[in-house]
């Protein structure tokens, strides 16, 4: 459990530093450059990512049951990875009226996430992991959303809104129905 606790600070921690200090990213830029904050900013994250997933994939192993969740969970959250992914299309494809009035459609986007394998999921390495998530979503989605409001919402399209409809439905299709069976060893549909 250790690993999986140091991987989601790790993770967590790096992906908060725009929320408690928001001129940091601009300061090591100006004193070091954009290429070395990339590096080490991509590089704790990658560091804590494969500390998460290790020590998720131990804590896996001997779960500590909290709750059993009921069968009908898993369909509920089967369903809202479904807008979880179109918020994550929004968050990666420029142009959509959806990003523009959320403003932070990748927070929003793992909020959902983070609350569909809660309800599906009742051991304390998931109440650990994606509580935390959730958390640190609503929080991120909050203050940014806050801090942004005077800041003119940029133009989207109806052809933006599609394509990220269409992006978001096709990746969460191949999600659900053979990546995550594949990666995660659960199969939504199965």
């Amino acid at each position: 459990m250790i690993w999986l606790i140091a991987g989601l600070v790790l993770v967590i921690g790096v992906h908060s530093l725009r929320l408690v200090s928001p001129g940091l990213r601009e300061q090591v830029i100006a004193r070091h450059g954009a290429m070395r904050w990339r590096l080490l900013h991509s590089g704790a994250s990658l560091v804590g990512l494969v500390l998460l997933i290790w020590g998720y994939g131990e804590a896996r192993a001997e779960p500590l049951w909290l709750w059993i969740p009921p069968v009908w969970s898993r369909h509920a959250a089967a369903l809202l990875m479904l807008p979880s992914f179109v918020l994550l299309a929004a968050s990666l494809l420029p142009g959509s009226r959806l990003a523009a009035r959320l403003r932070q459609p990748l927070a929003a986007s793992v909020k959902i996430w983070a609350f569909a394998h809660l309800l599906a999921n009742g051991t304390l390495a998931d109440l650990l992991m994606f509580g935390s998530f959730l958390a640190w979503a609503v929080l991120s989605f909050t203050l940014l959303r806050r801090r942004e409001a005077h800041l003119p919402v940029p133009p989207g399209s109806a052809a933006g809104d599609l394509k990220v409809v269409l992006a978001g439905v096709a990746g969460w299709a191949v999600f659900a129905f053979w990546l995550h069976g594949l990666l995660i060893g659960v199969r939504p549909f199965g």
